[in-house]
């Protein structure tokens, strides 16, 4: 385990936090070491809701650590099993992730938030990917945001390598809710990962699974995988008992209780 990540567990919840100053960039070692991390939460039963968050008030995330570049760290190196930061290629990862933004993201700090399922943001955060100016590509970004936001905004982010405000963010869907600040943020993350963490969670891994494999598919060739359950969640879903216990639970008008089998 990387010094620069602290973990935090509560009953189902996990939260990461990567703490690099002064700006919360990673290298490849804290690359590697991220993967390792939600590998674990992935793999791990009893965890069903990973928040993401990093410490100090001016950058969430700087993204690739540049003077670990210019001592040796190669660009196309090797980030681990889960690819930069260790979210961003990790397959399989069928549970909710929130990513909690505070200050502003960055580069490959943008393409972290970029990989959870909801992004929530305190009032002081902004987003830019200035790649363009190192003559390079925001690989990830540029797949990713076109899809997230309507394209010409998309493009015009990747194009200039402008900054983005987090109202301007919120407008256009990329950020689910504003928080005052860094507390504000913390509380309402907490909120809704527990929220989540007592929903059912083979519902929730098909929902994203299904999610993800629609991305790069015609809507009606995803429809037949699920209804001919090609997809492995939807078909665990279908013939597990939380498949029925939501169906039982309102017949016996009382609350679902949610076994992951």
């Amino acid at each position: 385990m990387s010094d620069a990540i602290k973990l935090k567990r509560k009953g189902a919840i996990l939260q990461v936090t990567l703490d690099r100053p002064k700006a919360n960039a990673i290298d490849l070692i804290t690359s590697r070491a991220m993967g390792e991390v939600f590998k674990d939460f992935r793999d791990d039963p009893e965890l069903r809701v990973a928040i993401i968050n990093t410490a100090g008030d001016k950058f969430f995330c700087a993204g690739w650590d540049l003077k670990a570049a210019a001592d040796g760290d190669a660009v196309d190196g090797d980030y681990g099993v889960g690819g930069f930061a260790g979210l961003q290629e990790l397959r399989g990862l069928n549970k909710p992730v929130i990513c909690a933004v505070h200050g502003m993201a960055v580069g490959g700090g943008f393409e972290l938030a970029l990989s959870a399922d909801l992004i929530y943001a305190s009032a002081n955060s902004s987003f830019a990917l200035p790649e363009i100016y190192a003559g390079t590509l925001a690989d990830a970004a540029t797949i990713k945001l076109p899809k997230r936001i309507p394209y010409h905004v998309a493009m015009d982010l990747l194009y200039t390598g402008r900054w983005m405000d987090v109202q301007e963010a919120h407008k256009w869907g990329l950020v689910n809710e504003v928080l005052d600040d860094g507390d504000a943020l913390m509380q309402r993350v907490w909120e809704v990962a527990e929220l989540l963490a007592s929903g059912p969670p083979l519902v929730f891994a098909a929902i994203k699974e299904t999610a993800r494999e629609a991305e790069g598919e015609q809507f009606q060739t995803t429809m037949n995988r699920i209804t001919k359950r090609q997809l492995s969640t939807v078909d665990t879903l279908y013939g597990s008992e939380d498949g029925l216990e939501g169906f039982k639970a309102f017949a016996e008008k009382r609350a679902p209780v949610w076994k992951g089998k």
